[in-house]
């Protein structure tokens, strides 16, 4: 905060020396802009491309893009239980940003689990997109493309790795394919996040049975919703066959709220509820009907 120095009025004498300015608050201190440090920005521009903005110190966040105010509303829409003390894991973490926020706010032990994400070459998939786009033709999924998908050296990874390092962060990595690994050797964690992850699997109702396994207490899911006029106390889930949402050939389902709460239940969590959905009457936008996002808590009555 840059503070405002005093001034005089018309009837006040003017002073021989200008007045001293009050010390700063603790809050006012607190408020102010660190000064850059140049390794510390060196080391961050040498990651090709950010998903995340993330405060990595050394007066330097992430210019990722999500935006650091976009991260902290999501952030606080999750409706986190206080996590000191607990486990959380964090599937398809990418450049960690809620896997470092947890570690922040207590947990005593974070797991950060990716594979798509870090597998990639971002720079080669925005680059693949651009020219399907010129080219109008829909992308093919990025993992069948071999100048993208390269999970022998992890491109994808770089930008965890760096931010790990820059917060000194405890948090553990673990690359794997949550779809096939061995969950016996993964473990179970109090909290569990699947953040943006479940509409880009192949499935869906598959990925909750697994996320039961590893979940003691709660699981937070945050998914792509979709409206269907009329029709929201069915369990649906509209299949996306290429690129039609977004433009994204890894989208490959939409379930509506009612969708995700009984694919959760017969998952094998006993309390569901979605905090934050779209509404049900929600009018159609640019597509045929109404997508959203929704944040679903899926808990066990006792720990597993």
């Amino acid at each position: 905060m840059r503070l405002r120095k005093r001034v005089t009025t018309e009837s006040s004498p003017t002073p021989a020396q200008p007045p001293a300015e009050p010390a700063p608050t603790p809050a006012q201190a607190a408020e102010a802009p660190v000064p850059v440090d140049p390794a510390v920005q060196a080391e961050v521009a040498a990651v090709p491309g950010w998903f995340h903005s993330i405060d990595v110190g050394g007066g330097v966040t992430t210019g990722g893009h999500k935006r650091p105010e976009q991260l902290a509303n999501e952030l606080s829409m999750l409706g986190l239980p206080d996590l000191h003390g607990l486990s959380v894991l964090d599937i398809g973490a990418w450049d960690g940003f809620f896997s470092f926020s947890a570690e922040t706010l207590g947990a005593a032990r974070v797991v950060a689990l990716d594979h798509y994400a870090w597998s990639v070459s971002w720079p080669a998939v925005y680059a693949y997109n651009a020219e399907c786009q010129a080219a109008g033709k829909p992308p093919q999924p990025h993992d069948t493309i071999p100048e993208i998908w390269h999970p022998d050296t992890l491109p994808g990874k770089q930008g965890f790795d760096t931010a790990r390092r820059l917060r000194n962060s405890k948090v553990e990595s673990v690359v794997g394919d949550f779809m096939t690994m061995d969950l016996a050797q993964l473990g179970t964690f109090d909290v569990v996040l699947f953040l943006g992850v479940l509409y880009h699997l192949m499935d869906p109702f598959l990925a909750l049975r697994r996320l039961a396994q590893v979940t003691r207490r709660l699981a937070i899911v945050e998914s792509v919703c979709v409206v269907v006029p009329g029709m929201g106390h069915h369990p649906l889930c509209e299949f996306l066959e290429s690129d039609e949402l977004n433009g994204d050939p890894t989208n490959w389902w939409a379930p509506n709220r009612a969708g995700m709460l009984a694919m959760a239940r017969a998952a094998g969590f006993t309390d569901v509820s979605c905090p934050i959905a779209p509404p049900e009457d929600a009018a159609p936008g640019e597509y045929e009907w109404h997508y959203g996002r929704a944040i679903m808590h899926a808990a066990k009555s006792t720990p597993a």
